[in-house]
């Protein structure tokens, strides 16, 4: 028995009734299902003020990624992070991190998690895929940043502070904490989000509400949860417009220990970058560091290819393994 497509009218109805609010507009989530995240705050917007001294030092990190070949049964990805720090406004750090490959797929799990652990205790059953080998390195670059950084330092997270579940909640925790203690304020922020009121999206309801009560040119800030755990709260989850000319306000989580307005107010002293307004730039830049833009994919292939030939694999194996079909078809027609 066939099913009858939906028509776009009816999607265009339901998707209608999430935005005008008709649902229950009480109920709150983090729309991506993980149920680790606590709705507390009330969510009202209200000022924010930024601080007049910035932190001594703003640190930003982000990971990227880029799928070399693909061949179905076995993928190559290369993985990197970025990072950079500022100082006052001179950037006096920029970094990319090494390249690293890797190979997932049947039969490579043990090998890579083997790799990959170093010291996490991931176990043999973890499952393995691109999202787990990102943030790896995006943590890596953490853990390397704090031993770094100086008390007073700000260090800046693409992302939310909730790493993969993967991840052994006592090893992150423990990251945090030890720079809580050291008075480095670890800060993520999530560009894209998808916590939500009402089943629609719930940052763009709080710019709305924010635009109405506070109006149009003002920073504000609103509370609306924290993580869950056997360790406690590891962070607060707040939404915040950071600069007068943002379009966009963002969800921001910071570490626990650490009261949300002063970190929001520190974290202003670097989101009023004319391209970027409401974004702190040293993000921007991070994310620049960190890309894996198809040149690199492909110089990344090329030494593989070079070590493949010196293996003595002919160039028609490596083509028949690694040659998308589907695409040669598509340029045929």
């Amino acid at each position: 028995m066939s099913l009858a497509p939906a028509p776009l009218t009816d999607v265009a109805d339901r998707l209608a009734a999430l935005l005008r609010g008709d649902a229950d507009h009480a109920l709150v989530s983090d729309g991506d299902g993980t149920g680790d995240l606590v709705i507390d705050g009330d969510l009202v917007p209200r000022p924010l003020a930024i601080a007049s001294t910035p932190p001594r030092a703003v640190w930003a990190i982000d990971g990227g990624q880029a799928l070399v070949r693909d061949a179905r049964c076995l993928q190559v990805y290369v993985v990197r992070s970025g990072r950079c720090r500022y100082e006052g406004r001179v950037c006096t750090l920029e970094e990319c991190g090494d390249l690293r490959a890797h190979l997932v797929g049947v039969g490579q799990r043990a090998a890579e998690l083997a790799r990959l652990d170093g010291g996490l205790g991931l176990g043999l059953d973890c499952a393995l895929d691109v999202n787990l080998l990102r943030e790896r390195a995006e943590w890596d670059a953490l853990e390397r940043t704090l031993t770094e950084a100086q008390s007073g330092d700000l260090v800046l997270i693409d992302g939310d502070l909730r790493p993969d579940p993967r991840i052994p909640p006592a090893w992150f925790g423990g990251l945090l904490e030890a720079a809580h203690d050291r008075g480095i304020l670890v800060v993520g922020v999530t560009k894209h989000t998808s916590l939500a009121r009402g089943n629609a999206p719930l940052l763009g309801q709080l710019e709305r509400d924010a635009d109405a009560s506070l109006g149009l040119r003002t920073r504000w800030w609103a509370p609306v949860g924290h993580s869950s755990g056997r360790r406690g709260a590891l962070f607060t989850v707040v939404a915040a417009k950071l600069d007068p000319d943002a379009p966009f306000s963002f969800r921001v989580d910071v570490a626990a220990g650490t009261d949300p307005e002063t970190a929001l107010a520190a974290l202003a002293t670097v989101c009023d970058d004319a391209a970027f307004p409401g974004y702190p730039y040293p993000l921007t830049v991070a994310d620049r560091l960190a890309a894996c833009p198809p040149w690199v994919r492909e110089e990344a292939w090329f030494t593989i290819e070079d070590q493949l030939a010196r293996a003595g694999v002919p160039v028609d194996v490596r083509d028949r393994a690694f040659t998308d079909r589907h695409r040669l078809m598509e340029r045929a027609s």
